[in-house]
């Protein structure tokens, strides 16, 4: 249809055997167009002009004065004038001149032609009033003049002009205009205050297609605004809507089904489509092949239908549901079996509509719609097949036929295929452990490692989840620390997303019960940046990076590096604030402490009962305010100092050095006053003293001249040495 709102109007420059001479001015002539191809020539909008026999005038009468014009000026000084047949006259030249372009729009509302044509829409001639209505409906195309008309305040005055004793002319171009202007907020809420609703719903029964065209299609934008929908149903708009789908103008069944489907999203409207038999129009109209263009249109009515279990039972009990389960495994259309599967998807958010796609084999249709061509449609069936997961009968039988599939799409160019894939395969491997182990077997640790550094944040964060349940088994956590999971998750740290910051650090401590996963993590400086994340302003990323922390600190060597890095002194800090701490930011300044025992004691000045004291453990003595506990490295490189002495648990025993024997010509001549068996006695006995022999096998190895008490003596001696 052109700018007047016509279907399939043909101008006078494209068909120059319609014309029509009115008031002297010749107007193109006007057919539409329905689904056969059949044209029906409209009637001439302007009249006839009957031509009367001159008179003389009386000679006080002005003689009529035939004056032409060639300037739009000229015509928008002519609105002023109080003679009839010059306003209409002018107001059917402005029609014409305003109907070749936008600019021609642009330079009647310089010349104040709107200001005019405000106040002509109400004249009480009834040419006036039609022609002035032709003029405003061609001009709202523009939306600089549409600004200027709802500043006029000319709604009122439009909706004036749909009282049914106007011309069908009149009411096309009147709601042509309010069709224009509903695109604003400020005008809907005008045109329900004016009661507006009333008069457009009646002419939906116009006989005229044009008339139903805008009204239908003022609806609609009105329909946009939900106080709007709910006033639509109340006034029993769904049966005329429903007629309208058997217009023979496409254009007019099209919008008819968008308006249906707008209200059709409130729960009160979707009660009295059912009561209208709503359904029945929709599924003849899926089974109508040569209707295939209003068929994507009908699916998305009824999916918003579909919300309610009333409605799902009833489907099922008619045989409408398998048929709409049939229908879009079958269609050749991507876009309406995109609906049908978003369809599923929000009808499955229910415990009992669910139950009933699984008795209907809804899981086959959706695997089906895998194998589509189209992303969009991949992407729709990975949603409902999610939602439907929440049904342990219907996430056995993605168990067992669609889960490969699934996991292929995690390598998608597509990246709304590759996040769909993902939360489909969280929700899949969500308390199965089974659906986890087949990312193994199928051999995609690797595919998920990757998509850890994707560009889209809700891949991240799905996949993550999918990390998480995979990282309750001990095999799968040794598979995916081999493909680098822990420097990747120590990467993904990184970035802004406060999405992907809370999976990450929550992932990351599902794999930090392995002491080789903390390794990698900490030689990845994962650490460093975790403890940055304590600083976060986001709550919940505070709250998941205390929880981590207090699992990567559940060894000697990660907790030291951690108080290194400062996290003590930001636990502490947070643990003062009331408004930054958290259950899990105290938990972690213990388990901190209870894995540093040095730290533990300098700060508390004693140990807990369950705190065991092991080697290397150290008391360095009370600190300076703001001072850091040094390292047992950091102490052993310090000058000799009058300072407190550093006091340290070493209960092992170091292996004993054993030197290289001496060169052979360096080798000592025995004593001549010693027999060779009192010098081997003597090494024996400088032997016994470096390796600290027990006093049994000491007095074993007493020499038969000697007696106790020097052999306890000479023992003395050694261990003294």
């Amino acid at each position: 249809h052109n700018g007047s709102g016509a279907l399939d109007r043909q101008r006078a420059s494209e068909t120059e055997g319609r014309r029509a001479e009115v008031c002297g001015i010749a107007r193109a002539g006007r057919y539409l167009v329905d689904r056969g191809g059949r044209k029906a020539l409209k009637k001439n909008r302007m009249g006839k002009k009957i031509k009367k026999d001159l008179e003389a005038p009386p000679k006080d009468v002005f003689d009529p004065l035939a004056i032409e014009s060639k300037k739009a000026e000229t015509a928008v000084l002519m609105l002023q004038s109080p003679e009839e047949e010059i306003l209409a006259k002018s107001c059917e030249a402005l029609y014409k001149f305003a109907q070749k372009g936008d600019e021609n729009k642009v330079t009647l509302l310089g010349l104040g032609a709107v200001e005019s044509l405000s106040k002509l829409i109400c004249h009480e001639a009834k040419t006036v009033r039609r022609n002035a209505t032709m003029v405003c409906g061609i001009m709202a195309a523009h939306g600089d003049v549409r600004k200027l008309m709802q500043k006029l305040d000319m709604i009122p005055s439009l909706i004036a002009r749909l009282a049914p004793e106007e011309d069908t002319v009149v009411h096309e171009f009147a709601t042509l205009c309010l069709a224009h202007m509903a695109n604003t907020f400020t005008s809907k809420a005008r045109i329900f205050e004016v009661n507006g609703l009333e008069h457009l719903i009646r002419l939906l029964g116009s006989p005229d297609p044009d008339v139903e065209k805008n009204a239908v299609e003022c609806l609609y934008l009105l329909t946009q605004d939900f106080q709007s929908r709910i006033a639509i149903c109340e006034q029993n708009t769904i049966p005329p809507l429903l007629e309208l789908l058997k217009s023979d103008y496409p254009v007019i069944q099209q919008l008819s089904l968008k308006t249906l489907g707008s209200i059709s999203c409130e729960a009160e409207c979707r009660l009295a489509l059912k009561e209208s038999q709503a359904l029945d129009h929709l599924l003849k109209i899926l089974e109508a092949k040569e209707l295939n263009d209003l068929h994507v249109e009908a699916l998305l009515i009824i999916a918003n239908c579909l919300e309610d279990v009333d409605t799902v039972q009833l489907l099922q009990q008619s045989g409408g549901l398998k048929k709409i389960l049939t229908f879009a495994e079958t269609s050749p259309l991507p876009e309406l079996q995109r609906n049908a599967a978003k369809a599923i998807a929000k009808s499955a958010h229910n415990a009992e509509s669910r139950k009933i796609f699984h008795e209907q084999e809804a899981e086959k249709v959706l695997v089906e719609l895998l194998a589509s061509d189209n992303n969009g449609v991949k992407a729709a069936a990975l949603q409902a097949i999610s939602a439907l997961c929440a049904n342990v009968a219907s996430k056995d039988v993605f168990s067992k036929s669609g889960i490969l599939q699934i996991i292929n799409l995690l390598s998608k160019d597509q990246a709304e295929v590759r996040e769909a894939a993902a939360f489909t395969l969280a929700d899949l491997t969500t308390g199965c452990p089974n659906n986890a182990a087949a990312l193994l077997e199928a051999d995609r640790v690797d595919a998920l490692v990757n998509l850890l550094t994707d560009k889209r944040e809700g891949v991240i964060a799905n996949v993550c989840t999918v990390l998480i349940n995979m990282a309750a088994q001990e095999p799968l956590r040794i598979a995916l620390q081999s493909q680098g999971v822990m420097p990747a998750l120590a990467a993904t740290l990184q970035t802004d997303s406060s999405l992907v910051l809370r999976k990450a650090i929550f992932t990351a401590a599902a794999f930090a019960c392995d002491a080789e996963a903390r390794t990698q993590f900490r030689d990845a400086d994962g650490l460093l940046h975790l403890v940055k994340l304590l600083r976060s302003n986001h709550d919940e990323v505070r709250r998941n990076a205390c929880w981590a922390i207090a699992v990567f600190a559940n060894d000697e060597v990660t907790a030291s590096e951690l108080y290194r890095l400062g996290t003590f002194d930001v636990l502490q800090e947070m643990n003062l604030s009331t408004s930054r701490r958290n259950s899990f930011s105290e938990l972690a300044e213990n388990k901190l402490l209870d894995n540093n025992l040095s730290l533990k004691y300098n700060q508390k000045g004693h140990l807990s009962y369950g705190n065991l004291i092991k080697d290397r453990f150290y008391d360095h003595g009370r600190l300076k305010p703001g001072a850091k506990l040094p390292s047992l490295e950091e102490l052993s490189k310090q000058m000799l100092n009058q300072s407190r002495a550093v006091l340290l648990v070493n209960t092992t025993v170091p292996e004993p050095v054993t030197p290289s024997p001496p060169p052979v010509e360096d080798k000592p001549e025995p004593n001549p006053g010693r027999s060779p068996s009192s010098h081997s006695r003597s090494a024996s006995r400088e032997k016994a003293g470096r390796n600290a022999p027990s006093p049994v096998d000491d007095k074993q190895e007493l020499p038969s001249g000697r007696s106790p008490s020097q052999s306890r003596s000479a023992h003395k001696e050694k261990s003294s040495r």
